[in-house]
């Protein structure tokens, strides 16, 4: 490959690099991770509530118990 072409090919790498930058937030404003990060607390504490309702040992029910208790945290703090 010419030497040229090369540099070529990185120049207009760089210069769609610096003119295309996503944004990070959403049309709404919000932060699409802070999104995903409660989507995923939501469909565990879901999950943990499923799990209590069919536990008959105690030492599990208090276990998820405590999971439920830790997202349920963790949501409130998330907002």
């Amino acid at each position: 490959m010419a030497r040229g072409f090369e540099s070529k090919s990185v120049a207009d790498q760089q210069e769609s690099a610096h003119g295309a930058i996503p944004s990070r937030l959403e049309p709404d404003g919000s932060d699409p991770a802070a999104k995903a990060k409660r989507r995923r607390l939501e469909l565990s504490r879901v999950d943990i509530v499923h799990q209590l309702e069919r536990a008959r040992a105690d030492a599990h029910r208090q276990m998820l118990e405590q999971a439920l208790a830790a997202l349920d945290k963790e949501l409130s703090e998330l907002g």
